[in-house]
């Protein structure tokens, strides 16, 4: 007996188990980078190439697979965003704070000056390293759905 895997059964799993999996790995990239979300954003990658075989798998033509890649992708960074607003978030108050010194925080000195490198790090956790995970996200499935079209153009194969 030859066994045949088909496809439809992995990708087709229930979003919610596959959502719950995928905050389960971002979380775990989070804390691997201990808060800095490197890992989160090269998992970016994997995610894209993931949502857009489900998309592909699910959805018929081209147009409507690439929609369904896109609101993986803001799904995806907006779950990351939450999670650096909650590890990041605590030190926003501390930037008005008139007697805390940045400088004595461990952080990064980006601009030469404690305050300016404190907003800097926290623009660059919390806003820009969402929007890079989206963007790897994007290039992950694109790049995947680019494959997938060329190799297959009519639609997926069904295991018979």
């Amino acid at each position: 007996m030859r066994f045949r895997h088909d496809p439809a059964r992995t990708f087709g799993q229930h979003w919610i188990g596959a959502f719950i999996a995928y905050v389960v790995l971002d979380v775990l990239c989070a804390g691997l980078g201990m808060g800095v979300p490197l890992f989160c954003i090269l998992l970016g990658f994997s995610v894209g190439w993931f949502g857009a075989v489900r998309a592909w798998y699910f959805i018929p033509g081209h147009v409507g697979v690439m929609k369904r890649s896109l609101r993986y992708a803001l799904l995806t960074s907006l779950v990351t965003l939450v999670i650096m607003v909650a590890i990041w978030g605590r030190l926003v108050p501390l930037m008005f704070h008139p007697v805390i010194d940045p400088g004595n925080m461990g952080l990064p000195l980006l601009l030469y000056e404690p305050r300016a490198s404190l907003v800097g790090w926290l623009v660059l956790m919390i806003l820009i390293a969402p929007f890079l995970q989206f963007l790897m996200t994007m290039f992950g499935s694109y790049v995947t759905l680019l494959f997938i079209f060329n190799r297959w153009p009519e639609g997926p194969p069904r295991v018979g």
